[in-house]
């Protein structure tokens, strides 16, 4: 199928890759020059473990312009994969969705080809179907449901695996103007999904509360993980690991996302939890839960702060993850850089490392921080040693990395990843823990 990606962002040009991967001809499109040509020289735009591999996959099915003309004339269906941000009171702006439609619409209207506009972006409840559709309508000449398509697909997955979520998803959620049009999205995946995910398809408003709602119930249950945790590190004996393991077993619970240790991060939980709460309040409505979970979130950093300013006595601090999860080079949210910040506000020399957020983090948190070019060389000059991703590189780190310089260190180990053998050399501590 002749498919457009409109965004050749974080997410966008994953997308465009994995379609182009498995057999559709695609052409992106942006307005940034340099994400243009480098997908045009087969090279990734943006950092995300296996795109690289899927690009050169695409074997010449894939290619890249900043002329929605060209793109959308030749196509039968765009994905819309712009950003949504979040505006001053929570809700989500559509101003560069809008902007996609009037200039899908201008190049629709000298065509008359069938074409359906997937929305991929995440938006607030009653925008497909409002703002959006008469957007689309009024610089098409068109009317959507008879001859043009709209739909509202957002996907669910994170950064550092992008890929393989849009792979294997759990589910595709498609809101649909019509089945012609719903019957064309949910085609284009059945050639491209490697599993067997259920489709539920419905009208716009559901989908797009959906999407908010699935991300929200996700926050519940790590800031209810969190909340068993801070009751285990006051409980003597307790351990958050078992008694959330148990938890997980059950088939009403599930494990996933069931993990004391930090607040969740990055450009999507916080901000739909956020959007949520508005959503319910501007209807009347009480979302006491959604409140709670983002309170719960909120006080975490300052929970691992206050523990630290009591174990380093004014010492040096080395904050270990910088991402707001591992394999990503995106810091927004990220627990271990407000870690690291407000440590830094309270006097504390600090050392920051991270295999692939670094540089990212050090344009963040600029001179109030030293960027140590790994792991080993933060903890040697560290008193105390926070470990804020469950990163690989952090979980592989040896007792040899805490003896340096002859000193026991303390190492607050907040993911619990780190070999018992470190607890030999080192006085480590563990979240949820009594």
């Amino acid at each position: 199928m002749d498919i457009a990606v409109i965004g050749l962002g974080k997410l966008g040009a994953p997308l465009a890759a994995v379609l182009a991967s498995k057999g559709h001809r695609v052409i992106g499109v942006d307005l940034n020059p340099a994400a243009v040509a480098a997908l045009n020289a087969g090279v990734a735009p943006v950092s995300e473990p296996g795109l690289q591999d899927r690009i050169g996959m695409a074997e010449g099915r894939l290619r890249a312009t900043t002329d929605f003309a060209e793109a959308i004339g030749a196509s039968e269906i765009s994905f819309v994969i712009v950003p949504t941000p979040s505006g001053h009171d929570g809700r989500f702006s559509n101003r560069f969705v809008i902007d996609a439609m009037r200039r899908i619409g201008a190049v629709l209207r000298q065509t008359n080809h069938y074409h359906v506009v997937n929305i991929t972006s995440t938006v607030m409840p009653g925008s497909t179907g409002g703002e959006i559709r008469a957007a689309l309508e009024e610089a098409s000449g068109r009317v959507v449901g008879v001859d043009v398509g709209l739909t509202y697909n957002p996907e669910f997955i994170a950064l550092g695996s992008v890929v393989r979520d849009l792979l294997r998803p759990d589910m595709l959620l498609i809101g649909e103007s019509d089945a012609r049009a719903g019957d064309l999205l949910e085609a284009v995946y059945r050639g491209t999904v490697e599993s067997d995910p259920p489709v539920q398809r419905m009208a716009w408003v559901n989908a797009e509360l959906t999407k908010i709602a699935v991300n929200t119930y996700v926050t519940t249950k790590i800031s209810y993980a969190n909340m068993i945790a801070e009751i285990c590190e006051k409980l003597p004996g307790a351990d958050v690991d078992v008694v959330t393991a148990a938890l997980g077993k059950d088939s009403r619970i599930g494990a996933k996302y069931l993990k004391g240790a930090l607040g969740y991060g990055g450009p999507c939980f916080p901000r739909d939890n956020v959007a949520l709460g508005v959503l319910a309040r501007g209807l009347g409505v009480q979302a006491d839960i959604a409140e709670a979970t983002d309170a719960v979130n909120r006080r975490q950093v300052d929970r691992v702060v206050a523990l630290v300013r009591g174990l380093a006595n004014g010492g040096a601090v080395a904050v270990l993850g910088m991402a707001y999860k591992p394999d990503t080079p995106v810091v927004e949210q990220s627990q271990g850089v407000m870690i690291a910040r407000a440590l830094a506000e309270c006097g504390h020399s600090v050392l920051i490392a991270d295999p692939a957020a670094l540089q990212s983090a050090a344009l963040v948190l600029g001179d109030a921080v030293d960027a140590v070019s790994s792991a080993e060389a933060a903890i040697a000059h560290a008193d105390v040693v926070v470990i804020c991703t469950p990163d690989r590189d952090f979980a592989g780190l040896g007792a040899a990395a805490f003896t340096q310089g002859g000193r026991r260190r303390v190492v607050l180990d907040c993911w619990r990843v780190l070999s018992p053998a470190v607890a030999e050399v080192a006085d480590v501590m563990y979240l949820g823990r009594g």
